[in-house]
């Protein structure tokens, strides 16, 4: 494993600073036309091109990923910060609605001219992830969504790539410096206490957090706890089972079996996508393809306290009686740790859900024999929020019921494909019930996610020259409009 480097945290005085700083620049900020702030994000996505040969050797020695991996990674966080450089040009998230007056309005009395736009929030926290160093930290998808809408942010480094952060943050403030932005428009802070008292700053007035569920949950209760409640978009933990069809199974097992582990060792196990549980008929050729299967080599965890979460989990879940090791390293419990498949019954995981269900953030997951397709409705009803569920099956099964609880369940629902892998496009959903989200309604992944950091405003009878540009008659943005319930 590398070694820790120590970081000095954020002082309150520093602090202080930093959030006066993203006060007084939200303003300016947010009065940007959307194509100037769209400039902006472009400029620190070519800063944070030209830095990876800077950038990517510090996250290979912190955090133990591959260059291939976090070249890749880098790739996804400047394309997203692009992406949403489009969305502002287009303008379209501004949601602009006006209805002029109308003596004639059928409700009985005259409706008067109403303007409705969606504008920012204010100041917002983000909470950096561990496992995706770039695409979920410094400048990941919360900070470029969260600056996309409009609003300072005030970045919380993670404490398992301080180094990367630190350099990360350093590029990011001198692209934003060099296109004449405000300096409070980014900050990073260090250490647990610094972001908690930012979060429960009254200045700031959203937050958007990637982890556990135990410190995502401590951070949520924090931010409605306040005087002032804010929204709290955390995302939190996920099994993402996956249901195999009985005619599935028969018709291809043995590669259904295969594209399995190749997905649950994905990362080393590392996604928050990765499928936890698979469910297949008993007597099945998948069971015992993956009982024969070589299982990837060992693969070093991202950090110490992801290694040691990761054993204390595993050891649970072998441990129990209704558990047996289906396929397993020579070192599953070691640093590095081998891959773990382990092996229970439907009727098992029904009566002991919550041990049986538990997430266990690397390279281990859990085969569910069942006898037949009608258990499967019901055991997809057993399992709380999730981010994805997918099912594998064929054109010919009956599997209605079931996609409509998986629907229920999951943010994203999957048909013959693996959740491993969370493109960033325009209609991605990434988010989903609790646990695995805080916010149902919301995506942090995708141009959707600039929603999250938005608050709609209507204005009731104000002069053409006083309304907000995306509001006037004659559309000086060029924006789209909804003008008295028609686009």
């Amino acid at each position: 494993m590398t070694t820790t480097i120590t970081v000095t945290p954020t002082t309150a005085t520093e602090l202080e600073e930093i959030l006066v700083a993203a006060q007084q620049a939200a303003a300016p900020w947010a009065a940007l036309r959307p194509s100037e702030r769209a400039g902006v994000l472009d400029t620190v996505a070519d800063a944070l091109d030209a830095a990876a040969g800077i950038l990517i050797p510090i996250a290979m020695a912190e955090t133990n990923l591959p260059q291939a991996r976090l070249t890749g990674e880098l790739k996804r966080t400047t394309f997203q910060l692009r992406l949403f450089g489009e969305v502002l040009r287009d303008g379209a998230y501004l949601d602009a609605r006006i209805d002029h007056a109308d003596a004639q309005w059928p409700m009985g009395a005259p409706r008067p001219d109403l303007r409705r736009v969606l504008e920012p929030m204010g100041p917002v926290v983000v909470f950096a992830a561990s496992n995706f160093p770039f695409a979920f930290s410094v400048a990941g998808g919360d900070t470029a969504s969260a600056w996309a809408a409009g609003n300072p942010v005030i970045l919380k480094a993670h404490s398992g790539h301080p180094e990367l952060s630190i350099a990360t943050a350093n590029t990011v403030a001198a692209a934003l410096a060099s296109a004449g932005v405000p300096a409070g428009v980014f900050a990073l802070v260090m250490g647990t206490e610094a972001g908690a008292t930012a979060l429960k700053d009254s200045r700031v007035k959203a937050a958007g957090f990637t982890g556990s569920i135990p410190g995502g949950r401590a951070l949520f209760d924090m931010a409605n706890a306040r005087p002032e409640p804010i929204p709290f978009y955390g995302e939190l933990g996920s099994n993402n089972p996956v249901f195999v069809t009985a005619a599935a199974a028969a018709e291809r097992g043995a590669a259904i079996a295969g594209e399995f582990v190749a997905s649950f060792t994905m990362g080393a196990g590392q996604f928050c996508t990765k499928p936890g549980t698979i469910f297949v008929p008993r007597g099945s050729q998948i069971v015992e393809t993956l009982r024969a299967t070589e299982l990837p080599a060992a693969a070093a965890l991202l950090n110490g306290r992801i290694q040691a979460g990761y054993v204390e989990v595993l050891e649970a879940l072998q441990g129990h009686d209704k558990v047996k090791v289906l396929a397993q390293g020579s070192d599953p419990l070691a640093d590095p740790p081998s891959p773990t498949l382990l092996l229970t019954s439907a009727e098992d995981l029904l009566a002991h859900p919550e041990s049986l269900q538990t997430e266990c953030f690397g390279p281990t997951a859990l085969v569910v024999e069942y006898t037949d397709e009608s258990e499967l409705v019901a055991l997809a009803e057993s399992f709380e929020g999730q981010l994805t569920a997918t099912l594998v099956g064929t054109e010919s099964c009956e599997v209605t019921e079931l996609i409509e609880v998986l629907s229920r369940k999951a943010g994203r629902v999957l048909w013959n494909q693996w959740p491993t892998g969370v493109s960033v496009t325009y209609a991605q959903q990434h988010g989903g019930p609790y646990p695995a989200t805080t916010s149902v309604g919301s995506t942090s992944v995708g141009t959707a996610a600039i929603s999250r950091f938005l608050r709609p405003v209507a204005y009731q009878g104000f002069p053409q020259a006083l309304l907000p540009e995306a509001l006037q008659d004659g559309n000086p943005l060029n924006v789209p409009q909804m003008v008295n319930g028609k686009r």
